[in-house]
This record gives structure tokens, sequence and C-alpha cells, in this order.
């Protein structure tokens, strides 16, 4: 497993970070010891890497990991790298909080929840337009003062938001969407990154299973899944991306490459990021996943990719008011 420098926090993680949003009951039922399993087997493959959040199940996901890693975290703390995020509350009359009082009580939650003394890295989950930056921020660098949290990051933040925020404590990473599919980030989001060595997580690299080849057009999700109410699952979005899907899967296969892989592999070649946050719920998904870090797209496989893609949708994911 290769790893790299997280941007300015200084930490040395694996380019593979094992996600677990798939694991707080937002993406449909679970065999809760296959998924710990599958955690396992991603640290004996050399990932150090491991990123959850308080809003995934309302802490399950959290007690998932840790249960997965007590024996890890008990001999080699230093060794793993845990990452969580608070500052949203589902269900809540407020749906994004990133206040002092939230963000404390949730950094608490976590640590109890994960069974840990410090968090290596605590991130804003989404921006709170209510709560000004520079208390979220200020709030931030107190828990760090504290030694509850190490380092501080946000989630889904344009550029601007990460200008606030750095105004009162530099954003030490950023954990944006971003995937064939969805590229946002790419105009304004990254360069500033790029400038202010911010470490970047993407997430849903594999657009949530469109990527995978996997998917068909009649390809349906539990009602718990919240895949089941997303256009991008449906119609002729649906259609249409996976009409692009299948040229990627010829296009990888003539590699010898997954178009997972490929799809992995072409979001960690982008100059600025990381790390890319990939979740499994099962050990013999892992290993697909993991491969994607060794390889090394050449400048004609990129432009490639990038004229089989022209003729994809851009895609929107879940957010804390819902789907689109």
């Amino acid at each position: 497993m290769r790893n790299i420098v997280l941007g300015k926090t200084g930490l040395d993680v694996s380019r593979i970070a094992f996600g677990t949003w798939q694991l707080g009951g937002e993406w449909g039922s679970f065999d809760e010891d296959a998924a710990v399993a599958a955690i396992r087997h991603a640290r004996e493959q050399g990932v150090n890497f491991f990123d959850t959040a308080q809003a995934y199940g309302f802490g399950r996901s959290e007690q998932v990991l840790g249960r997965a890693l007590a024996d890890e975290l008990r001999r080699d703390r230093d060794g793993l790298v845990i990452a969580t995020k608070g500052g949203i509350n589902p269900g809540g009359e407020r749906p994004r909080d990133a206040g002092r009082a939230w963000l404390r009580q949730g950094v608490e939650e976590s640590l109890r929840a994960l069974g840990l003394e410090h968090i290596d890295l605590y991130q804003v989950h989404w921006p709170d337009p209510d709560t000004p930056a520079e208390e979220t921020a200020g709030a931030l660098q107190e828990l760090v003062d504290e030694g509850k949290i190490r380092h501080a990051g946000v989630s889904n933040y344009d550029a601007a938001q990460l200008a606030a925020f750095d105004r009162t404590r530099p954003v030490e990473t950023l954990q944006p969407p971003y995937h064939l599919f969805r590229r946002g980030i790419e105009d304004e989001v990254l360069p500033y990154t790029r400038e202010h060595d911010i470490g970047v997580l993407a997430y849903s690299p594999l657009a949530s299973g469109l990527l995978t080849g996997t998917l068909t057009p009649e390809s349906t999700f539990e009602d718990s899944d919240w895949r089941a109410n997303s256009s991008a699952f449906r119609g002729e979005m649906l259609r249409r991306n996976l009409s692009v899907v299948q040229r990627l899967k010829e296009f990888a296969a003539a590699r010898e490459l997954t178009v997972s892989q490929l799809a992995i592999a072409w979001v960690l070649a982008q100059r600025g990021v990381h790390v890319a946050i990939v979740g499994a719920r099962s050990a013999r998904n892992i290993e697909n996943s993991l491969a994607a870090a060794e390889v090394d797209l050449s400048a004609d496989d990129l432009a490639e990719i990038e004229r089989i893609t022209a003729d994809g949708m851009s895609i929107e994911g879940a957010a804390p008011e819902g789907v689109a």
C-alpha cells in the first residue's frame, strides 16, 4: 500500500482510506460481523487510515469501527490514523450545527463510540450557514489545545468557506465528493487546497456504486438505502451514465483493470488529491479497491478517460437535508 503525507497535517497515511458511511444504515442492511472482517482485512493489507462520522447511523459506524480495530488500537495506537466528522444532527430541527456546543458534544460522543482518548483528525461534516466560521474554527482549536483531537479539517466546503475558516485557524484537510461524474471541485476548490497545502480526502470515488460496473438500468435499492430516492440512480440519468461506465469498463479491461480500479486510480492521479476514501462491507470486496493505489495512469490514459466521460451527466449526492 502506498502512503502519502496528508498536506500540512504531517500525517503519514495510506492513499486508500477505509470509509464507513455504508455501516450507518443509510445504505440498507448489512452484516456487522462481515463489516468488521472487512475493516480488519483492510488493516492487514496496509491501510492505516480509517474515516467515519458521528452522523453515520447516530454513531453506529463509529462503534463498528472501534470494535473492529480495538485490539490494534491497544497494540499500536500511533500506527493508525482515525478520522471522524461532526457538526450535523440528522433528524434534528437544525440538521447542520457547527456551533461550539454541538461540536464539543460530538467529539465527546465520538471518543466514547470509538473507544479512543483522542481523535487524529476531526472534520466539520458540512458547512453551517448559521454559525460564523470563526466560532467553528475557534471551537476546533480549543479541542486541539485540550488534546481531544490532533488535527482539524472540514468536509463539503467550497473555496470561499475554506478561506473564511482559514482566517481563524488553518484548515488542515478537506473531504469533498469527487469522481468521474462529479467534478465541481476542479475549478476553485482544488486550486485553493493546492495553494494552501490542505490534505484532500476524496469521498465517493466510485460515485456511490455507479462506477463499480455492477449496476444496471433495472437496479433497485432497499427503502433504507438513500440511493432509492436519488435521481442519479433512475431514469435517463442512470441509463446514460451506465453507458459511459460500460465504455470505461472495456477500456479498463484492456489494461487488466476493473472499472472500479480505474475510477479510483483516476481520482488519485489528480494533482492535489492525497487520498481516496473507499468503503466495503466484506473482505472480498476490499482487495480490488486497494489494488487501485498501485495503478499509474499515463497521460494518454487520462486523456482517453476524459474523452469517454464527456458523454456522462453530472450528478449530486446526499446532504443533511436529503438527496437530489
